[in-house]
């Protein structure tokens, strides 16, 4: 499966359309490169990106559409323009991957221009956190956080104010007196015998 259409073919000769890309453009798509490249991964460089991360990013700056440029499109590109052998890419593998892409996500544009539309969509974006779970306190899960409505043992789990007591709450602290527990005559057998 080809992803490059018949029309969009790259000549030889840089022109100066890609001579402007490589001026303005390229300090800011590749602030996004590094940026995206060291999201999950806090010892990453952010000289090399994952596919997990590649990903991500063209997700998340539109060059993936889910029509034109697929996420299989997306994996098929990254697997194409890495070293054999690499889990990662670097900025010019990045760039051979964008030149793929680019024609099959902006079709009737020449390569030039659909480059130029491709850069300018990762421009200055930074990875989000899209999907992230946020606390929330509305209909039953207000009920169930409310420590003042617990009885029984997981009322003990919780003080007066309604902060957790942690372990001290969670477990069955032994006292070692030598009678079961709850013995209502314990420390009597000295009186009475």
């Amino acid at each position: 499966m080809s992803v490059c259409p018949a029309a969009c073919r790259w000549s030889s000769a840089p022109s100066l359309q890609t001579s402007f890309l490589h001026s303005s453009k390229m300090s800011g798509v590749e602030n996004a490169f590094h940026k995206f490249a060291i999201y999950g991964d806090t010892s990453a460089s952010g000289n090399n990106m994952t596919g997990k991360n590649f990903s991500k990013m063209c997700k998340e700056c539109g060059v993936m559409d889910g029509k034109a440029v697929t996420s299989t499109d997306i994996d098929i590109v990254f697997n194409k323009v890495k070293t054999k052998g690499a889990r990662t890419i670097n900025f010019a593998e990045f760039q051979q991957a964008m030149k793929e892409l680019c024609c099959k996500r902006f079709q009737g544009k020449s390569p030039e221009e659909a480059l130029q539309a491709v850069y300018s969509l990762i421009e200055g974006k930074e990875p989000g956190s899209v999907g992230t779970t946020k606390a929330t306190k509305v209909g039953g899960v207000k009920r169930l956080t409310d420590t003042s409505k617990y009885t029984g043992s997981h009322k003990e789990r919780f003080d007066e104010s309604g902060k957790g007591k942690g372990l001290a709450g969670r477990q069955d602290l032994a006292e070692n007196s030598g009678y079961v527990g709850a013995y209502k005559g314990a420390g009597t057998y000295d009186q009475t015998h």
